[in-house]
């Protein structure tokens, strides 16, 4: 896996739709129930793991509710209780209405922890402004949110008996690096590459976002991943093809990004000849 840290790519305007969506998600994260314990380095207790359960049954989008438009009659309350099994979270009738529609957006402002959470804006902060700059601000939110509509809603058609809450902005962002790739395949991309240390190369990003997709898809079958249940790698491959259809049509009047000047692949570059 390469790990991406900047693109040669400069942007015309401010991409303020991207940098609104990475603090949202940053000060959703922040506010979940039983996210203290893992930002102070605490141990949870089983009343934040309860809240946080509730929270997640809420406001996470579920296959099966999607797929059915209807809500279980037991939902864990966020309470905390003693069964015959020992402590535990209380399970009762939903305290709330909950639209499964609505869901779909609101789960795509919470992730599971800090690795999920930093491995999705580093990837919107590097690939997002581009593609922002090329659809505009509003253009590009719409672009954002029928990606992760997109996305979820796929993996749930191809998972409609789940009961396990779908969460995070994996889908949407794959959209973004599906348009990328059709606008800016040329751009470079500095990433850090795994090996022994981490080697820095400036690729090309559609070897990037090529051996992204081509990873997702295999961890997608499940192979090289021991637990592929616990990524939605089905809702990565869909975003990431809705967002490459949708940016076909933008792709002729794009501007190519900058020949790069300097170092290429760890190494400087040799000046071309006038002849």
């Amino acid at each position: 896996m390469v790990i991406p840290v900047h693109d040669v790519n400069p942007v015309r305007r401010t991409p303020w739709v991207t940098y609104a969506l990475i603090v949202a998600n940053v000060v959703v994260f922040l506010v979940m129930p039983g996210i203290a314990g893992s930002v102070t380095g605490g141990e949870e207790s089983l009343a934040d793991l309860c809240r946080l359960e509730a929270f997640l049954d809420h406001y996470a989008a579920v296959p099966q509710e999607l797929i059915h438009h209807r809500l279980p009659r037991l939902v864990p309350t966020g309470a905390t209780g003693v069964g015959p099994q020992g402590p535990g979270c209380v399970i009762g009738p939903p305290g709330y209405v909950k639209s499964p529609v609505l869901s779909v957006l609101t789960a795509m402002f919470l992730h599971g922890g800090w690795l999920h959470l930093l491995g999705n804006m580093l990837f919107l902060l590097i690939f997002g402004n581009n593609v922002e700059d090329r659809m505009g601000h509003l253009g590009y939110a719409l672009f954002y949110g029928v990606c992760g509509y997109a996305a979820t809603y796929g993996f749930a058609l191809l998972n409609a008996g789940s009961a396990a809450p779908l969460i995070g902005a994996s889908g949407a962002i794959a959209g973004v690096l599906g348009a990328y790739l059709v606008l800016f395949p040329k751009a470079r991309v500095w990433v850090l590459v795994p090996f022994l240390i981490f080697l820095p190369l400036r690729l090309p990003a559609w070897i990037v976002l090529g051996f992204w997709f081509v990873l997702q898809a295999v961890y997608s079958a499940g192979q090289g991943v021991s637990a592929v249940g616990t990524v939605a790698y089905a809702a990565h491959i869909v975003g990431f093809l809705v967002g490459l259809l949708i940016a076909v049509p933008l792709r002729p009047g794009t501007p190519p990004p900058p020949e790069p000047r300097g170092l290429l692949f760890g190494r400087r570059a040799r000046p071309q000849r006038p002849w």
